[in-house]
């Protein structure tokens, strides 16, 4: 259960609508308390297994928050947005009740509970002192500090398939000879979790202290073990040695299996059958470490993760290799460090330094986006950095996110510096009256966030702890909504295609934990599937998969090594509009909450721009290139006829660089094409007395006598449509 207790000179709440069809009935929507402990409750699912104890717990912790604020009235408010686990309604009643019978047994207080199930708008003024605000997480069984019963959200999503497919076995079996060569290394260590998700397997370990040069030795003894066909044998929990298996054991209950391989005894994630031998691997590849939370909560130990991948043939390793070399020559932060676009330094993990090169990039990586979004009349704004932690409880992302937010403190209160943009554009918009004349309100806005990433996730541009998203959030009317959604399809489609993507969609429908109405939902997830069929787009649904607040379109690109990347998306919120008591008047002259589509397109500056310099490898378009002609002299004497071409060209605004060195020709031009400029202009005796150029374009063809005057037009053409060659 998560509580979130507030010393409160007054609360009062009115109850506007069902939230669920079992809400508890009401006499009165609307109640008052003052000078009052307000006791915000989230009955989760691990409360389930014991409502008593967990209500016995949640009323002895309202009471030492009660002796501690010298307070003889309480308001038992039901809260659903401090978790993101919650318990069935039936069972979240019964616990409410529960404490509040509890609370009632002492006879000096005065007790009232919120109705549950509503929807309900309140007004709350904060005692200001540091005991104003006491939150607790109470979980039966457990100590606070070992609360956590869950298993890594992507580790799931095959552990109620009754049978592996033969590319799954190769991954589980993988991660299974990793394990075993790691532990014969070092008997020491103790392994964590064995398994797999997207491309590789992995392994985590503790009590290694890993370092990259162990990856040799790692992949040796792995290459060893790749040439027997280990077979598994069924084993006894006895078997097991280490908390982590044995926390797995207690995870998983009686539908945990523990398996044998020589001297390795395990339990993994993935329910009976798992692997009956190891045969299916024939190649295999340690391709790095990293480290991650056990059970991916950064309250638990840090572990050393190994990654790896395996093969079925000998020739399915070769072509990945080939694959990776190919990969490598485009690596973003070569390339990125090469060209003086971008670096890391130490002193700022995770956050890039932008030269001037990469600034040009990433500034007009904005103004074109700027320009499309102008086309469709966005507004564009910007929000504050930092905000007060109460905004921040009311969003959920206090206590949903918390543990990817830094904080800070101004005049002895909590601020937290932004991870997402959405609730500041909400503040813009609860500024103003709206009629329903002026929806939809299309806000955009270019906001840098912060997110706290472990240190081994962090990759580059495409894992930071700082970016700039390219937001926006479209408030209209429902009977708006499926236009805008064909807007923005029409949107995502002119950006992506500029780049030269291709792209497939997603359709992300309700999950088991969703908050609202399902009949809303149904309604939400029909006006996003017509306007894909409007726009004849193929999608897959993905059952379950949408957001908690709502269902979403996610769009992925294919660059030109035919990787896939995760970068749009379209996600319809019907949640926070009723948190934050949105409204429009309609032309019924009544209040009316609007519907919010959230939208990312780049999804974050610094991300797509990683993609496009593996995309383009560094040959970016003309329009995008910071530097895109480069005007080589053959001699001195020709340099003053080369600064009169240049002054022509920055008239048009292109962007030239001048290479007058005393070099020959032939290593001037291999250094331009080295820099990718998009055409390298010589300049010697015949372009002088022609008064033309020598033109050389970036697949090496060559054009002579070449008219200034033409050659302008033709790269203004090429500028204006963003042609990508």
């Amino acid at each position: 259960m998560k509580l979130l207790s507030i010393h409160s000179d007054f609360i009062e709440f009115e109850s506007k609508k069902k939230a669920i069809d079992s809400a508890e009935e009401i006499h009165d929507p609307k109640d008052r308390m003052e000078e009052c402990l307000t006791a915000f409750m989230s009955v989760e699912k691990v409360d389930e297994n014991d409502t008593k104890e967990s209500a016995k717990l949640a009323a002895k912790e309202i009471l030492k928050n009660l002796e501690q604020l010298s307070v003889k009235k309480v308001m038992l408010y039901p809260y659903a947005h401090l978790s993101s686990d919650l318990a069935r309604p039936k069972a979240a009643v019964a616990v409410m009740k529960e404490v509040e019978a509890i609370l009632k047994e002492n006879k000096d207080l005065e007790i009232k509970r919120a109705p549950f199930g509503w929807y309900k708008s309140f007004n709350i003024s904060c005692k200001g002192h540091p005991l104003s605000e006491l939150s607790s997480t109470i979980v039966p069984g457990e100590t606070k500090k070992d609360k956590t019963k869950v298993v890594r959200q992507e580790e799931k999503f095959v552990t109620s398939d009754k049978k592996l497919t033969k590319e799954q076995q190769i991954k589980l079996s993988t991660a299974i000879i990793l394990a075993k060569g790691v532990k014969e290394m070092n008997p020491e260590v103790e392994i964590g979790s064995i398994g797999f998700y997207h491309d590789m397997a992995y392994v985590d370990i503790a009590g290694a202290k890993l370092k990259e040069s162990d990856i040799k030795k790692i992949r040796k003894k792995a290459r060893y073990n790749i040439n027997k066909d280990f077979k598994l044998e069924s084993a006894d929990i006895k078997d097991l040695s280490g908390k982590f298996q044995k926390e797995i054991i207690a995870d998983l209950g009686k539908t945990a299996t523990v398996f044998k391989l020589e001297n390795l005894a395990f339990t993994s994630i993935y329910q009976e059958p798992v692997v009956k031998s190891t045969g299916a691997v024939k190649a295999f590849k340690v391709t790095n470490l990293g480290s991650a939370y056990w059970k991916n909560s950064s309250g638990n130990e840090q572990l050393d993760r190994i990654y790896c991948v395996g093969f079925g043939s000998e020739e399915e390793m070769q072509k990945y290799e080939e694959a990776m070399e190919e990969a490598e020559r485009r690596d973003h932060k070569k390339l990125g460090k090469e060209m003086g676009l971008f670096t890391f330094h130490k002193e700022a993990p995770g956050m890039p330094f932008f030269h001037d090169k990469g600034s040009f990039i990433y500034d007009n990586l904005i103004a074109y986006m700027t320009s499309e979004m102008k086309k469709l009349k966005y507004e564009i704004n910007k929000t504050p950095m930092i905000l007060n932690k109460s905004l921040w409880l009311q969003s959920g992302h206090w206590d949903h996110y918390s543990d990817n937010m830094y904080f800070t403190k101004i005049d002895n209160q909590d601020f937290a510096v932004k991870p997402m943009n959405c609730p500041g554009n909400i503040l813009i918009y609860k500024a103003n009256h709206h009629s329903y004349k002026e929806l939809p309100i299309k806000a955009g806005e270019f906001g840098i966030v912060h997110r706290h990433e472990l240190s081994g996730a962090l990759s580059g541009l495409f894992r930071v702890r700082v970016f700039n998203q390219d937001d926006a959030h479209v408030f209209c009317t429902e009977e708006q909504l499926k236009d805008q959604i064909v807007e923005l399809l029409d949107l995502i489609k002119t950006i992506y295609s500029t780049f030269g993507f291709e792209y497939t969609v997603e359709l992300s429908t309700r999950p088991e934990k969703a908050m609202g109405d399902p009949k809303l939902w149904k309604k939400a997830e029909d006006s996003l599937a017509a306007a894909l069929k409007e726009r004849n787009l193929k999608y897959k649904i993905n059952p379950g998969d949408g957001a908690f607040y709502g269902p979403k379109i996610d769009f992925h690109v294919k660059d030109t090594l035919q990787r896939s990347w995760q970068c749009g998306t379209i996600q319809l919120d019907f949640q926070m509009p009723e948190k934050f008591e949105l409204y429009y008047e309609g032309s019924d002259a009544k209040k009316h909450t609007p519907v919010m589509l959230h939208r990312a397109i780049y999804g974050s500056i610094e991300r797509f721009m990683g993609i496009l310099v593996e995309h383009f490898a560094g040959k970016f378009p003309l329009w995008l290139n910071p530097v895109q002609l480069k005007i080589l002299t053959v001699a001195d004497r020709h340099e003053e006829f080369a600064k009169k071409v240049i002054m022509e060209l920055e008239k048009n605004n292109f962007r030239i660089e001048l290479d007058n060195r005393t070099e020959t020709i032939g290593k001037k031009v291999r250094e331009a094409q080295l820099e990718k400029v998009n055409y390298i202009l010589t300049i010697g005796d015949k372009e002088i007395e022609k008064n033309c150029l020598a033109v050389r374009s970036r697949d090496g063809k060559t054009r002579f006598e070449v008219n200034l005057k033409d050659f302008i037009e033709e790269l203004r053409e090429e500028d204006f449509l963003k042609q990508i060659k």
